[in-house]
């Protein structure tokens, strides 16, 4: 009998929900999509969780992946989304929007846990670097399967500036590069990333990847660099696993 949850990612620029069967990563349907508000603060934010959330009934449980360092039931950065982030107590916050208790946890952090269990990272041993590119650079880093959680590399100096003021996938649109231009800058940061970590494998996760092979003849590494196997859904399926654990 599936065990269905509910997982949420939310995104800068887009909140995604779906119900999980959370023994296979399987969704019955369409992710329900919202636009993240502006600006994106916490009450914000909560009340579009819970307006998804009553149009998805079911799952006793919910989890809520948030592009935020999250330890000891709050938000500690604010990574794209409203400062008064910072200092939070998610877990209370998410709770009541909810009516059903919440989970949470880094949104890059999700989206790993989905590759690792179900998708490209399955029984990857070694270092699998997890990263998403999307309104930043979000990442997960795990180690024979286990999660370094709330890794923050997306703001690693590169050029004199975060990295992924270089090398996200809102720069590609905003600045309008072409796919050599931005393969070449992508190249440069995960370059930078196997110059420090030494990893196993690159998956690359975010509505980015439906392109991934116009713009992987463009990149150059020594790791092997895959797309997620689940695609944009990775945030949602590892949102509810966090829920399910």
């Amino acid at each position: 009998m599936a065990r269905w949850y509910l997982g949420i990612d939310v995104g800068g620029s887009s909140i995604k929900a779906g119900l999980v069967d959370v023994d296979t990563g399987a969704m019955p349907g369409d992710a329900v999509t919202r636009i993240t508000p502006r600006p994106a603060t916490p009450a914000a934010i909560a009340d579009t969780i819970g307006e998804i959330a009553a149009r998805l009934p079911g799952g006793e449980h919910v989890g809520v992946g948030i592009p935020s360092v999250v330890k000891h039931g709050k938000a500690w950065t604010a990574a794209n989304i409203h400062e008064s982030w910072v200092g939070v107590d998610v877990g209370a916050l998410l709770s009541g929007a909810l009516g059903r208790p919440a989970t949470f946890l880094n949104d890059a952090d999700a989206a790993g846990l989905a590759e690792m269990r179900f998708g490209a990272g399955r029984d990857v041993p070694g270092t699998v670097m997890v990263l998403t590119l999307g309104t930043g650079i979000g990442s997960a880093p795990f180690v024979d399967g286990r999660l370094l959680p709330n890794t923050e590399f997306g703001h690693l100096q590169l050029h004199g500036a975060s990295a992924e003021l270089y090398a996200s996938a809102r720069v590609r649109h905003e600045q309008g590069l072409g796919w050599p231009e931005w393969g070449a800058r992508l190249t440069e940061y995960l370059g930078y990333m196997e110059r420090l970590f030494w990893p196993d494998l690159f998956i690359l996760c975010g509505g980015v990847i439906e392109h991934f092979g116009e713009f992987a003849p463009y990149l150059s590494t020594r790791t092997p660099v895959v797309p997620a196997l689940l695609g944009s859904s990775a945030g949602i399926v590892g949102a509810a696993l966090a829920a399910a654990a």
